[in-house]
């Protein structure tokens, strides 16, 4: 998905194997942009498996910019949407292997992430109904 202040940029779907990079596109969101495009932004489905290059960092949490403790120590994540029930909220999150969960847009500019695996396909009315509630975190 991307998130609602991304609506009025051009967006694709991701795919298995796309090279993504967290991106500013100016709308008061960061999101993954395409790596052929940087202007396209890449609509990650809930559930989608991602590898960063590098640990992934946060923006810096404190007011002093040389002392930076935003590193988290993984480089695999799982997309996320969070606080769906909150109309002007960022919903687009990854959630880390100690289930730590950081919003998207609080990430750094310019880190490179792979698209590993996709969601499965639901094929019945009950899968899709077990990956909509899947898909809602908080």
């Amino acid at each position: 998905m991307c998130d609602y202040s991304l609506q009025s940029v051009k967006s694709r779907p991701a795919k298995v194997g796309d090279k993504l990079t967290t991106r500013d596109f100016g709308t008061g969101t960061r999101g993954f942009a395409a790596s052929e495009d940087p202007s396209v932004a890449v609509c990650v489905l809930p559930g989608t498996e991602l590898a960063f290059a590098h640990e992934v960092k946060g923006l810096p949490t404190r007011l002093w910019p040389w002392h930076d403790d935003s590193a988290i120590e993984y480089k695999t994540a799982i997309f996320r949407q969070i606080n769906k029930d909150k109309v002007a909220a960022h919903h687009d999150a990854l959630e880390f292997p100690d289930g730590q969960i950081e919003l998207l847009t609080c990430l750094r500019e310019g880190q490179e992430a792979t698209v590993l695996q996709l969601p499965a396909e639901p094929r019945t009315a009950v899968e899709v109904e077990a990956q909509r509630r899947a898909a809602f975190v908080g």
